[in-house]
């Protein structure tokens, strides 16, 4: 029997302990008899606080007062005393600070969700006017972006068991009682479900249910997943904007998620979807995510002139993207060319970020006694840049095939993935091109899966290749530029990653940063070549440049991050440096993280 959709109760199985729980621990402290809160708040049948709040006829400030009232009428025909410092908003309170999201059947939940299923969390659940409403916020606002459906008790009108609920989620669903997996920690609230033919899981435990899931579902869930890739978006699932920063200059860009703002931007030759793994991840993590599609790039304007891709211009375009958003402060994360518009914002408009971060672009001074065209010259890596310089050359040469350009400068460094011959920069001029001697049809990159790669060769239709080689057509006036904040030290948080495999930005180039940058976090990748945000990275081995700093702290917050990425870059990845890494210049505050596990 096909099934394709599997429902989740929230209290009890994704979020832990229920509320029963809580209720029996403040019976306890407070000496009542047993199930007394119980009794209370399920008196009345179906005109119980409980049903009533369920069903959303009242708020949830509502059922505490009305339970307050219902407990202390209790305790007199009982005969006993309430006790001093009772509160029946308690048992509500320690839900909302001690309760934690069962981080593997979360996992499972989104492995099931990469198989073809349809998920859907179904709640019994009141409408929050409490004190405590915005952890509610937070924990829906995250679980939304790991389930298809997120249907709650309160906002249909009906409660389980009753089976309009289910036929409610069936519909929404659009699927049959037999196509159906349901899990929830109540026998009475099984039984319906059951009885229109669903299959169905008591949750007694995360291990057992976990089995009974398998079973069920096909699906392996109890193998370790820490092989898996998260979930990508695609560009349907994300909000587009676009902002005019002057006549004839638009940026594009997407948007995720709400809280602290991180900005994401992307070098060459690439696009906002460089980011697909990240943005929900730090989205569903409390951030809000905005990607930006750099300027050249996709359905960002490509002015024609050189001079709008200097960095003093970018980063001036930068400041003004953000005025124009209104927001005041964002973290700044960037890769490749991103990476050197994150350090020159860091150092040009520190007050604009609250941290910055640089995925292999490392920062170094500007010399004033070594011009910046004789120093590039005497490195052989970056020759290919000289080969960009003539207007029209390079760009003939990565636009006659976009598909073939993507797939031999985007690819991973296992064995696996590589082509006949490696991607040299070295003696690219003498060579006649950078693609010259690769196949003429080269294997799909394990990087850049088949609908990756058609979104990539359709934004670079719309825009060409003129503007991104632009940006490297500024190497006088960025030097120029830098000169006159030589002396300037970064003093905001900031992290570096390096890349051990990265062909051209290796992580010797990074040597002696935290002379300028006093408050540098760096980690190197040993395993992972320069695309560190689009794929795995690998275990990592021994770094031998002897850069590379601690592994981040067992917090909180470090291990919460790989909890909700699934762990997907074990121990070693771009996510788990920068979330270890947020904790340090991000208040609690800003970001409640209290439903997930230490």
């Amino acid at each position: 029997m096909a099934r394709r959709a599997v429902l989740f109760d929230l209290g009890g199985v994704l979020f832990r302990p229920g509320l029963q729980h809580f209720l029996s621990s403040c019976e306890n402290e407070w000496a009542l008899p047993r199930n007394f809160l119980r009794d209370v708040l399920l008196a009345g049948g179906s005109q119980s606080p409980h049903s009533r709040a369920m069903s959303g006829q009242i708020t949830l400030s509502q059922l505490v007062s009305e339970m307050d009232e219902g407990c202390r009428g209790r305790a007199a025909s009982l005969g006993i005393a309430i006790p001093d410092g009772f509160s029946a908003a308690r048992p509500f309170q320690d839900l909302q600070a001690q309760g934690r999201v069962n981080v593997r059947m979360l996992r499972a939940a989104e492995t099931l969700r990469r198989n073809g299923f349809k998920t859907c969390i179904l709640t019994n659940n009141w409408v929050d006017d409490s004190s405590g409403r915005v952890l509610t916020a937070a924990l829906l606002a995250r679980l939304q972006s790991h389930f298809d459906l997120v249907l709650e008790s309160c906002r249909i009108g009906i409660a389980k068991p009753d089976p309009g609920i289910y036929s409610y989620a069936l519909e929404a669903l659009q699927a049959r009682p037999h196509e159906v997996i349901f899990l929830d920690d109540l026998g009475e609230n099984l039984k319906p479900a059951r009885d229109m033919g669903m299959a169905t899981i008591l949750f007694r435990d995360t291990e057992s249910g976990l089995r009974e899931l398998q079973e069920l579902s096909g699906v392996q869930l109890l193998r370790e997943e820490e092989e898996a890739l998260p979930t990508p978006c695609t560009p349907a699932e994300v909000t587009h904007g676009y902002v005019s920063i002057r006549p004839g200059v638009r940026l594009h860009f997407v948007e995720l998620g709400q809280g602290p703002v991180v900005c994401l931007c992307h070098g060459f030759p690439e696009s906002w979807l460089s980011w697909r793994f990240q943005i929900p991840t730090l989205a569903g993590a409390g951030f809000r995510v905005i990607a930006l599609e750099m300027k050249g790039y996709g359905e960002s304007t490509a002015p024609p002139d050189i001079s709008e891709y200097s960095q003093e211009q970018i980063c001036k375009d930068f400041v003004t993207f953000l005025d124009k958003m209104g927001i005041s402060q964002v973290v700044l994360v960037g890769h490749d060319w991103g990476g050197a518009v994150a350090w020159n914002v860091a150092l040009f408009y520190p007050e604009r970020l609250r941290a910055v971060a640089s995925l292999n672009t490392p920062y170094r001074p500007a010399d004033p006694d070594t011009d910046i065209v004789e120093k590039m010259e005497s490195i052989p890596t970056f020759d290919y840049q000289f080969y960009f310089q003539e207007p029209g050359v390079a760009e003939a040469e990565l636009e006659k095939d976009i598909g073939r350009t993507l797939k031999i400068l985007i690819r991973s460094t296992s064995p696996e993935d590589r082509l006949p011959i490696s991607t040299n920069f070295h003696r690219v001029r003498e060579r006649g091109g950078l693609l010259v001697g690769f196949p003429e049809n080269p294997p799909g990159s394990r990087l850049l899966p088949l609908p990756e790669l058609e979104y990539y060769i359709q934004q670079f239709q719309k825009s060409g290749f003129r503007g991104a080689l632009n940006w490297y057509r500024n190497m006088r006036a960025n030097w120029k530029w830098a000169l006159s904040a030589k002396d300037r030290k970064i003093l905001i948080p900031a992290l570096l990653v390096t890349a051990g495999k990265d062909p051209v930005l290796h992580p010797n180039f990074s040597k002696g940063m935290e002379s300028w940058i006093p408050r540098l976090h760096r980690e190197n990748l040993q395993e992972c070549g320069h695309w560190d945000t689009a794929g795995k990275a690998g275990r990592g081995e021994p770094d031998p440049s002897g850069m590379a700093g601690k592994s981040p702290p067992g917090s909180s917050f470090s291990q919460e991050f790989q909890a909700l990425s699934g762990n997907f870059f074990p121990g070693n990845s771009p996510l788990a440096w920068i979330w270890a890494f947020w904790e340090e210049f991000f208040p609690l505050e800003f970001f409640p993280l209290e439903f997930f596990p230490p």
